[in-house]
């Protein structure tokens, strides 16, 4: 863990000297038609917006219990340079648990989706510690490894990070049709219309573009871990999706600035969970397990609030994100 951590933090500190320099230029407005976006055209921001007081889902509750989780893998092609082999954990019959089953029988019902994307150098497995507990909570989590921007590519470019956002739609809507396929194991269990996107530092930069330069209009929500705005800046289009961004002050990565000043941009419903003595992969591979408790409840009370419609989970949250003294939030939800 500690050489992938090492590799991690190298690529990622390029792709911040390098997407400074050179994208600057982008850091503001979107670029490309409105053709040429997923869910096409963007919408003027705040038209048709819910209430700043509650997500942009019809109301619901969310499972009071805790899923077995099972996981599988899927291999996509978005052309010929860009291979997406994706890791799928969804919520499984059995026995509960934060661990992941290969195959495992789905649990019944229908449950959210949520787009995760990864850090340069990472792959979706680095991030079990917490997508395992998500799924356990009820949400299918998609995670594609990304051509160029994976570990172990024959290819690694780092600008490739502006081109992740149209990739991460087209898995988006190769899984979503996975709930009317006959024999697939999904079909019937996906909420397909309550959908949220979650990445972690480039992963980050491709979730803020799913909202800005290729927004998704099939996003109901995000969360944005380490992340920054640098390459698909900020211009936040269409309708209300609330936002949860999450970032250690301590991380030499991807500055908490940065971060912060891409929060202060969003005009949603919105939080920031700020850990003080976080770095920029701690309290997210599992290494800090504190922080990790801390990070992964506070995020799954706003998955349930956003993509299940969940009102309790609303105000359950600031109680999961103050637990332990180690994080603080800036709560505009």
């Amino acid at each position: 863990m500690r050489r992938r951590s090492a590799r991690t933090v190298l690529a990622s500190a390029t792709l911040a000297t390098t997407l400074t320099v050179t994208l600057t230029g982008c850091s503001a407005e979107p670029r490309g038609s409105a053709s040429d976006r997923p869910g096409g055209g963007p919408t003027p921001v705040g038209s048709a917006a819910p209430s700043p007081s509650r997500a942009g889902v019809p109301q619901g509750v969310a499972p009071n219990r805790r899923f077995g989780v099972g996981i599988r893998e899927l291999e996509f092609n978005r052309g010929g340079d860009r291979p997406l082999p994706v890791t799928v954990w969804y919520p499984a019959a059995g026995t509960a648990g934060n661990r992941a089953v290969e195959g495992a029988r789905v649990a019944q019902g229908r449950f959210p989706v949520v787009l995760f994307s990864h850090g340069l150098t990472a792959r979706p497995k680095d991030y079990r510690p917490l997508l395992d507990r998500w799924s356990a909570a009820g949400f299918v989590v998609v995670a594609p490894a990304y051509p160029h921007t994976s570990r172990g590519v024959s290819s690694f470019q780092v600008l490739d990070v502006v081109n992740q956002p149209a990739d991460a739609s087209y898995v988006l809507t190769r899984v979503l049709a996975l709930d009317t396929r006959a024999g697939d194991p999904l079909r019937g269990h996906l909420a397909i219309d309550r959908v949220g996107a979650a990445g972690h530092s480039a992963g980050g930069v491709t979730t803020i573009g799913l909202f800005t330069a290729g927004r998704d209009e099939r996003l109901d929500a995000g969360i944005v871990l380490a992340g920054t705005a640098l390459g698909v800046g900020t211009a936040f289009s269409g309708q209300a999706a609330p936002q949860l961004f999450v970032h250690g002050q301590l991380d030499d990565v991807v500055s908490y600035r940065a971060g912060k000043a891409a929060y202060d941009r969003v005009p949603w419903p919105k939080a920031m969970l700020t850990l003080p003595d976080g770095d920029h992969v701690g309290a997210l591979l599992g290494s800090d397990e504190q922080a990790l408790k801390v990070v992964a409840d506070t995020t799954v009370e706003f998955l349930r609030w956003s993509l299940y419609g969940d009102p309790q989970a609303l105000r359950r949250l600031p109680a999961q994100a103050a637990r332990g003294g180690l994080a603080s939030l800036d709560d505009r939800l």
